[in-house]
């Protein structure tokens, strides 16, 4: 793989990984903690445009996230939400969960009478969440959706274009393996997708793979 195929491939798993459901009107508007605060941003939008009464921002600290906010992710989206006009009354906290699954599972116990919730979260994580949710909250309508950002305007100061690749692709062999686990239900990866995914792997963008490739 020659550097200019890197872009296309990692474009394919981009693609791929995108989910982007139509929202409706929830109970709650469920937003994944993680290094991107337009996460946070998006969800205000969709409660300042009436889709849900409430909103959940889960997430701890990860490793991504350990030296960017003085505490939880959850924390962080939280107040930035405020900042945008968002209530406090109308935000609860999940500061707990180190994983797609723990959200998901942390968050139903809070509101266990939900019908429908939408999933906010990065753009490249949209399709494992919607597969966890549907596996691990089978009892209600999960819509997921994400800020409406470009390929190229994803990366971050502190998430760069190698690091997002990295990220697809750990994602990938994670939605892969999964499923044998427990943790989400299956997904049908295309063969094209497939075949960028190894490429990718092979020019050495196996940073976030959960194991060593050999």
């Amino acid at each position: 793989m020659t550097a200019n195929d890197v872009p296309e491939a990692a474009r394919t798993l981009w693609h791929f990984h995108h989910v982007n459901s139509t929202p409706s009107a929830a109970d709650v508007i469920i937003g994944l903690g993680s290094y991107d605060i337009r996460v946070a941003a998006r969800c205000a939008e969709l409660f300042k445009d009436g889709f849900a009464p409430r909103i959940i921002f889960t997430g701890a600290s990860g490793n991504w996230t350990s030296d960017l906010f003085p505490a939880s992710e959850a924390d962080a989206f939280r107040d930035h939400a405020h900042q945008l006009g968002v209530p406090t009354e109308a935000i609860t906290l999940e500061p707990r969960a180190t994983n797609i699954g723990e959200n998901v599972r942390f968050c139903a116990d809070l509101v266990p009478d939900a019908k429908q919730v939408i999933f906010v979260t990065k753009p490249q994580t949209q399709l494992r969440c919607l597969a966890t949710a549907e596996h691990q909250w089978p009892g209600v309508k999960s819509l997921v959706t994400a800020p409406d950002t470009a390929f190229e305007d994803q990366p971050l100061p502190h998430h760069d274009q190698r690091a997002l690749i990295c990220e697809m692709v750990g994602d990938l062999d994670r939605m892969r393996t999964y499923v044998t686990l427990g943790f989400q239900r299956h997904v049908d990866v295309p063969e094209p997708v497939t075949q960028a995914f190894d490429a990718l792997v092979a020019a050495g963008y196996v940073d976030h793979l959960p194991q060593p490739r050999p």
